[in-house]
């Protein structure tokens, strides 16, 4: 009996230890900040801009700021200004100062060149606003943006170069704020010409918990996509953090597909040219390589007749994918010369070897030309090659296929006088084919017990290593890299490039030689459909080492995979385990007139075979047409499930894991609960020492019904959420009551069992017709405390598990709370109010509850009905809530108003 009672508790516990190891993953085991910091070099003022009256009144929280600093913001108190306007959109609960990377750093550039070109970076303040999770602001907030913009620009109406667009900067959701201008009527596109966004979720909320953030989302990207012809000026840049950012992940960064092929890209910043550094979601704000990339693309974008951003989309896009994708090296040209003469005296000199090293003394830009005319001691004609070259950390290589240049007559590389800094060149010519090795992956189950191996003796510069099979985000992998030289010489580092071919989010590391390195391997992006290419492990390597490359199934980043694209459908699944165990109960109840206990129910009935088989059955018929016809003519929304598979983030049996997470977390939940029941009664009883049951015989009192119509208002002036919460706390307060009262029922039983034991053999010497008399007596006054005390414990438990649907409400709708206590000074009611008819239904549902007893329900004619809804409640939460959190109250509250009904009727 006991090891029975242990088992649970230890299968649920494997379970929370399986969850802990996913959230580590995702908080704490990635790679280490290379970012630099940002730094003013003068303190640096945010100089208010007066808005027009009519703005100010419609947004008092909001305001417009431009950034300086020193003598520049004292030259720009006057408003006349001549530089370029860049507008900055911090994100939730963002503030405007954090302009000031950008702002600084664009400053220093524009004095390196005279001020022949400036910015000016303008702030918007939305007063911290928790948009992430509360959505009713978003679209107040984007009005108050093209209000800006019109006052931005009216700023340089009289100037020589009057801007007629501005660029735009936006972090987290002030990225999706920016997208979301083009979706208003009265806007016009050419008032933004470029975007930049920073780890801005522009697929989907990260937590969609309430419906005006959803509506928001589907606004913005319908419009996106259908309307993508008519933003073909519009350049679009999203840069996500990577892995180090565990609040927004990069696969929500990346631009929807079907939008603006040709003009928007989206990039990971540790794929960056020059950063090559993963971001958190704050960090990606001020890190100065990514910084500085940014200034340095604007800087390039700037047209030298108009002295604005340039109106050419085809250049934008050149200038973005030169910063921002692959650098060659050199300054930005925007038509650079085809052919070039190589002038000079220099000395020609053949190599006919197929590999070969040579220092040289001094970099240069560019530095290796393809000769299409050449004598035996000079080319007279050559194209610049160096513009095929990419650079990496430590070095830059450029690798061409010479059935591409089938006019050339020579290789040249030009090697500059012996003065400067010493570099080493190295070059080869090599067999693609030699060069690219196939490692298979480990399946995802192997857990690590087995690995894939491959040894490469290295004779030259480069191998690639193509991962197959390696193509979805649930899988994750250890890579070893081990190099062994033959001598001991110093060599120039290695570098390790993880390139992903379908999506912008390389990783590179750059490790010593010999040395054991380990590469973490994983996607932000699935591979689409009609895509065959395979991920590639880059080894640019040393001529004379070996290197051993060994790939591990990672369990722990597989479970960081799930809980970093799944967690935020976690409530959904652990509500309809509570749901599961609240229906066992009353089955239970009915059958055998006793009410179990949450987490023994939960044993027994919260079991995925009742939710995930009729879900995955949906999902599957939903691939006919025949079936989706008529599913869209019952009107019944889109069924979560089948979603994640269009977003690229499908997983086997993702589902099941995440409903086992949910039972575990329901589980340890309800024993916290019990445990915190304990002792907030024991501290109670310890007071107050209460001594008689008392229970409220009617269900409405006037009191209770004064208490339900001064909540509602409440509710209605203020804001829904608060009113939850006090109702919340009132339920605690009941429950707490009731187990303090069971307490003190059981301890007077007890009391009565000690004394009529101790009466008992007191009168051992009486008659047997006296003793028997007794013992009868006894029997029929204890029968009746001990039925009652049943019934109160019965009661309890009940109680419990409706307070524990009730806290997972309260919790989904806190996030509105917090928000209007942040923006109590400015309004009293928050308007929109996303739960404010949900909180009027539970507060007079849980008024009733609160004084109701569970003894009212036998005789109740609804009793087998409700006892029977939690089940398909449970397959509707996972169906339609899981990506839609707001819908998981609207579940719990109609279970809840059935059970009022059944005290009721």
């Amino acid at each position: 009996m006991g090891r029975a009672s242990w088992l649970p508790a230890l299968f649920y516990g494997a379970l929370a230890a399986l969850l802990l190891l996913g959230v580590r993953d995702v908080l704490f085991l990635y790679e280490e900040n290379r970012c630099s910091m940002t730094y003013m070099y003068e303190y640096p003022e945010y100089l208010k801009i007066k808005l027009p009256k009519k703005t100010t009144r419609r947004y008092p929280a909001y305001e417009l700021y431009l950034y300086g600093e020193g003598n520049y913001a004292e030259e720009n108190k006057n408003l006349l200004l001549t530089g370029i306007p860049i507008l900055f959109l911090p994100g939730n609960a963002g503030s405007y100062k954090q302009v000031r990377s950008l702002g600084s750093i664009a400053l220093r550039k524009a004095e390196d060149i005279d001020f022949k070109y400036h910015f000016n970076f303008f702030s918007v303040n939305f007063n911290e606003e928790l948009v992430a999770l509360y959505g009713g602001s978003l679209q107040r907030q984007t009005k108050f943006v093209h209000e800006c913009i019109k006052v931005i620009l009216k700023l340089y109406r009289d100037r020589e170069f009057a801007p007629t667009s501005v660029a735009i900067v936006g972090h987290s959701m002030g990225g999706l704020v920016a997208r979301a201008l083009l979706t208003l009527k009265n806007f016009k596109p050419e008032l933004i010409n470029l975007l930049i966004t920073q780890a801005t979720p522009h697929i989907a909320p990260v937590m969609p918990l309430d419906k005006y953030l959803t509506d928001f989302y589907t606004a913005v990207n319908d419009h996106w996509i259908l309307k993508a012809q008519d933003l073909r000026n519009l350049t679009t840049l999203s840069v996500a953090g990577g892995f180090r950012d565990y609040q927004v992940r990069s696969g929500l960064a990346f631009l929807p597909r079907l939008s603006q092929h040709d003009s928007a890209l989206s990039v990971v910043s540790s794929a960056v040219p020059r950063a090559w550094a993963s971001t958190d979601h704050l960090s990606i704000v001020w890190c100065k390589e990514l910084i500085l990339a940014t200034i340095r693309a604007f800087f390039d974008l700037i047209d030298e007749d108009t002295r604005q951003i340039t109106e050419d989309p085809k250049k934008r896009m050149s200038v973005l994918n030169h910063h921002f994708v692959r650098h060659p090296a050199k300054i930005f040209e925007e038509n650079p010369e085809a052919f070039t003469e190589l002038t000079g005296a220099y000395t020609w000199i053949t190599v006919k070897a197929s590999k070969w090293t040579y220092s040289v003394y001094n970099d240069t830009s560019s530095w290796i030309y393809g000769c299409l005319n050449s004598n035996s001691s000079m080319c007279l004609e050559a194209t610049d090659l160096s513009w095929r070259a990419e650079l990496l950390p430590t070095t830059k290589v450029v690798i061409l296929k010479l059935q591409d240049y089938p006019s050339l007559s020579h290789i040249v590389i030009q090697v500059p006088p012996t003065t400067g800094n010493k570099y080493t060149l190295d070059c080869e010519f090599f067999q693609e084919d030699s060069r690219t090795e196939q490692l298979p992956v480990t399946h995802i189950f192997s857990f690590g017990l087995s690995s894939s191996k491959i040894v490469l003796n290295s004779t030259g510069l480069l191998y690639n290593v193509q991962l197959q099979h390696f193509t979805q985000i649930y899988q994750a992998f250890k890579i070893h890299v081990e190099s062994h030289c033959q001598s001991l010489k110093e060599r120039k580092p290695n570098v390790y490039r993880l390139h992903i071919p379908w999506s912008h989010e390389d990783s590179i590391i750059v490790a010593k030689v010999p040395s054991l390195t380990e590469i973490s391997a994983k996607l932000h992006v699935a591979r689409p459909q009609n895509d065959s290419r395979v991920p590639e492990l880059n080894i640019y390597s040393s001529s004379d080492c070996q290197y051993e490359v060994i790939l591990q199934t990672s369990l722990t980043q597989i479970l960081g995979q799930i809980i970093r694209f799944h967690a935020g459908a976690l409530p959904a699944y652990v509500v309809s385990n509570i749901l599961l165990t609240y229906g066992g109960q009353l089955s239970t109840w009915i059958s055998t007139g006793q009410c179990p206990d949450l987490t023994l129910e939960l044993v027994r009935t919260a079991k995925p075979y009742k939710v995930e088989p009729l879900i995955s059955i949906v999902v599957f018929l939903q691939g006919f047409n025949w079936f989706r016809e008529m599913w869209e003519s019952l009107s019944l929304p889109e069924v979560d499930a089948a979603a994640p598979s269009s977003q690229d983030t499908w997983f086997p049996l993702a589902s099941l894991i995440l409903f086992l997470f949910g039972t575990g977390i329901a589980y340890w939940s309800g024993v916290f609960f019990s445990i915190s029941l304990r002792l907030f009664s024991s501290l109670w009883f310890t007071l107050i020492r209460p001594t008689v049951l008392r229970r409220d015989t009617k269900l409405l009192t006037p009191r209770g019904l004064c208490g339900v119509l001064s909540l509602a208002l409440v509710s209605w002036t203020t804001c829904g959420a608060f009113a939850i919460v006090i109702i919340y706390l009132q339920y605690w307060f009941k429950v707490i009551k009731l187990h303090v009262n069971v307490r003190a029922e059981q301890n007077i039983l007890n009391g009565d069992s000690d004394h009529s034991k101790e009466t008992s053999q007191n009168s051992s010497n009486d008659t047997v017709k006296n003793q028997s008399s007794i013992d009868c007596t006894s029997k029929a006054t204890q029968s009746l405390p001990n039925s009652t005390t049943a019934e109160a414990v019965n009661n309890l438990k009940m109680h419990v598990t409706i307070l524990n649907l009730f806290t997972w409400i309260m919790l989904l709708n806190l996030p509105s709370l917090i928000y209007w206590l942040k923006n109590l000074r400015y309004s009293v009611s928050l308007d929109p109010d996303p739960c404010r008819s949900t909180a009027i239904i539970l507060i007079c549902i849980l008024e009733i509850l609160i004084n109701s007893n569970i003894s009212e329900l036998k005789s109740s004619k609804l009793l087998k009905i409700i006892a029977k809804v939690p089940l398909p409640l449970s397959v509707a939460m996972v169906a339609f809530g899981r990506l839609h959190l707001y819908k998981v109250p609207h579940f719990v509250t109609f279970s809840l108003l059935l059970h009022m009904l059944c005290c009721i009727v």
